[in-house]
Parts: structure tokens; sequence; C-alpha cells
């Protein structure tokens, strides 16, 4: 009876272990092009999809918007704000929206869409932040935990890519 009771368990970890695995890939199976952003603190984008291609650029940026715009197997093309392009590991990649801030000078983030809402605080084009979400021409973001609107046109990675 312990042996059939260990055997269920193991069976429910492997089949929970395998969805979650299924549902992460699939989620970065989509149609091109799409966002996504950086996982880790350290992202590696190679010349060709596989580790076996050398290395041409390493990131240090987790939360950077990348822009996805071909698939082949668990590797993604994907462009930077920049506009180079190389291949990711998937695995390396997250649908967590991010964006960078662009442009000439600061930008002041605002409590709620407007020119004449409060002023919250400015951030410097360079500014790696959480997108939560756009409306109409702003875009409400978060970095380290402080929240504001920005005008769409001051941040790459928002928007159809």
């Amino acid at each position: 009876m312990l042996a059939i009771r260990s055997f269920l368990l193991a069976a429910l970890g492997a089949l929970v272990l395998t969805a979650f695995a299924s549902e992460q890939a699939q989620a970065q199976d989509r149609d091109v092009p799409y966002w996504t952003s950086l996982r880790y603190d350290e992202v590696r984008m190679r010349v060709g999809p596989s580790r076996e291609y050398k290395i041409d650029w390493i990131y240090r940026r987790k939360g950077m918007p990348m822009k996805v715009i071909r698939l082949r197997e668990g590797w993604r093309l994907v462009e930077d704000p920049e506009g180079e392009q190389g291949w990711v590991a998937s695995s390396q990649l997250t649908l967590d929206r991010g964006v960078l801030v662009t442009g000439d000078g600061l930008v002041d983030l605002r409590a709620a869409p407007g020119v004449t809402s409060a002023l919250r605080w400015r951030a410097e084009p360079g500014v790696v932040a959480k997108l939560i979400g756009c409306r109409e021409d702003w875009c409400e973001i978060s970095v380290t935990g402080r929240t504001g609107w920005v005008p769409v046109q001051r941040l790459w990675g928002t928007g159809e890519p």
C-alpha cells in the first residue's frame, strides 16, 4: 500500500512539473513579433540559435525589453533597443513587460496620465522599468517600487512590436 501511495505521489509530481514546463514553453511560442524582457541579471546573445555559436553580446540589465522577431527550437531571435539582433535561449526571457526610458534629458513621471498631474519623480534615459499598463498616450511604469506615468513616446517596448 505504501509503495502504491509513493508511486502515485511521484506520478502526480511529475505531471505537475510537466504541465508547468509546457506552459512556460507555450507562453514563448507566440506569433512574432512580440515583446519580451530579460529574465536574469546576465543574459548572453549569440550569433546563432545554439550554445555552440559565439557570444556576441552579454546583457547585464534584468528586465530590459527585447523584441522577438523569430522562433527556433528553444531560441528566440531578438532585437534590442539599439537595433542589435541575435539569438537568446527562450529560458533566459520572460513575458513580463519591461520598458526602457529613451529620449533626451530627464522625463517626468506623474501621479496620473497628463502633464498637469502631480510630479512624482524623474527618470533619466536608459532606466529599465516594469510596464504596468498604458492608457492613450501615457504608460504607467515601476522602477524599484516607485510608480508613475510617462508619455509613451519616451519609452521603448510599448505598443505593437
